[in-house]
């Protein structure tokens, strides 16, 4: 992929001269992938000057290649007419992709300035939800009957113009369209032209049905390798078809959603959003934040007096906290990661909370004589080496089992764990070591 590096420098250069045509033309001459990139990766105050550079023929499937808050950008100063003389000539799916971001009221004045064909094909696919298997299906199939011969089907593929990307296989329906299977591209090509559809057909597809929710769709993909897999509904009858661009897609974007939402920032998040709209996004969670730390703060509250006579006790507080919360936070990860997977499931949660159990023994142990041993030497004490040992080894034992069970406990309650999980796990780990720790020198200590 080659893009060019210096297009925002020649485009800073250009708003003051006579270069902007030459700007258009380096855009132009890009992908439509590689010309959101560019969007992308510009500040905000150049998206629009490029934007309004792209050639409308392909500014459509530019504005389907970027994030959902750009497109929304852009989207956001276009009237119903506008958007849909943009979507003209794009599948299906990725019209409804674009369409899901707009407002409600704003989608119907879409509707109504495209075709009549168009409009029926979009409208199918907006009855369902954007996360399900119908929200990601384009209903444009190419579909044969499983009595005609190899020959006949050929010459009915060459009367398209073209056929639908990523096209790896046609689908067998009856003649109500009752899903049969599908006829491979790889077969149709080396079989005889007198063999029926029905000899070389594979019928042992599983079809994915249309309210399956995205996520289970991209497991199905990931699993069998597929490339393309057909959607039906619950009278098995065929509806349309999903592709692996959709997938990767949906992959990538749940992908976004746990690695941002683990920070307490939203999927959309645009990272050249202004300050006004980044700011306050950020304050929300860092307020989250605020509370649960005084919340563990408080737990040291209950040991003043205790800390006002071991001044040590303030040095090593910290170690305990930190080892806890990195050991939750491991433990959580593969957790949410195996709930993302559908490896976790209520036959196997006891032997997984077994296992970290264990895990949190074994390294409680380890790492309780590692720092026993170092702060017996630093300190020359005895004592607070065996307390600390103790603390340490209580609080990753805790971290492993609070990061196990509750993103269960999470999900269950149908909150988000990435999202709540971390800012959870973290005052948990923080209030156990914090009082573990003092508490145990306060009693051994004082």
């Amino acid at each position: 992929m080659i893009i060019n590096d210096n297009l925002l420098t020649k485009l800073d250069s250009a708003l003051d001269s006579v270069t902007l045509n030459q700007i258009r033309h380096a855009l132009n001459n890009l992908s439509p992938p590689d010309i959101a990139h560019q969007l992308e990766t510009a500040p905000p105050k150049y998206r629009h000057v490029l934007w309004e550079l792209i050639d409308p023929e392909i500014s459509g499937e530019v504005l389907h290649d970027l994030s959902d808050e750009i497109q929304l950008e852009f989207l956001n100063k276009m009237d119903g007419a506008e958007v849909a003389l943009l979507t003209e000539g794009l599948d299906v799916d990725d019209i409804v992709d674009i369409l899901q971001q707009l407002p409600d009221q704003v989608i119907p004045e879409v509707l109504k300035a495209m075709s009549v064909q168009d409009r029926q094909r979009v409208e199918s696919v907006l009855t369902y939800a954007e996360d399900t298997a119908g929200g990601l299906m384009d209903p444009e199939v190419i579909t044969v009957r499983p009595d005609i011969n190899v020959d006949v089907v050929l010459r009915y593929l060459r009367r398209f113009e073209e056929i639908p990307d990523i096209t790896d296989n046609l689908f067998v329906v009856s003649r109500n369209d009752t899903f049969l299977g599908n006829l491979p591209i790889s077969k149709l090509l080396t079989s005889s032209p007198s063999t029926t559809v029905r000899e070389v057909m594979n019928t042992g597809v599983k079809a994915i049905d249309v309210n399956l929710i995205d996520s289970e769709v991209a497991l199905r993909f990931q699993r069998y390798d597929l490339v393309s897999a057909p959607v039906i509904d619950d009278h098995n009858r065929l509806l349309g078809r999903i592709t692996i661009d959709d997938v990767v897609d949906v992959i990538v974007e749940d992908a976004d959603h746990s690695l941002l939402a683990m920070a307490g920032l939203s999927d959309t998040e645009d990272t050249f959003s202004s300050i006004s709209r980044t700011a306050p996004r950020r304050a929300i969670w860092l307020g989250v934040n605020l509370i649960t730390a005084i919340v563990a703060s408080s737990a040291i509250s209950l040991f003043e007096a205790t800390l006002d006579k071991l001044v040590a006790l303030a040095i090593l507080m910290p170690i305990v906290a930190s080892m806890g919360g990195v050991a939750g936070s491991q433990t959580l990860t593969v957790v949410i990661r195996g709930m993302a997977l559908g490896q976790i499931e209520r036959g196997n949660i006891s032997w997984l909370l077994s296992k970290e159990f264990a895990v949190g023994i074994v390294n409680g142990l380890l790492y309780a004589l590692l720092v026993g041993c170092i702060v017996s030497i630093w300190f020359q004490d005895i004592r607070m080496a065996i307390i600390i040992g103790l603390a340490m080894a209580i609080n990753l034992i805790a971290a492993a089992l609070t990061g196990t069970i509750l993103p269960v406990i999470l999900r269950s309650l149908k909150i988000d764990p990435a999202l709540a999980g971390s800012v959870i796990l973290t005052t948990i780990t923080d209030i156990v070591g914090f009082v573990s720790f003092l508490g145990l020198a306060a009693v051994f200590l004082v």
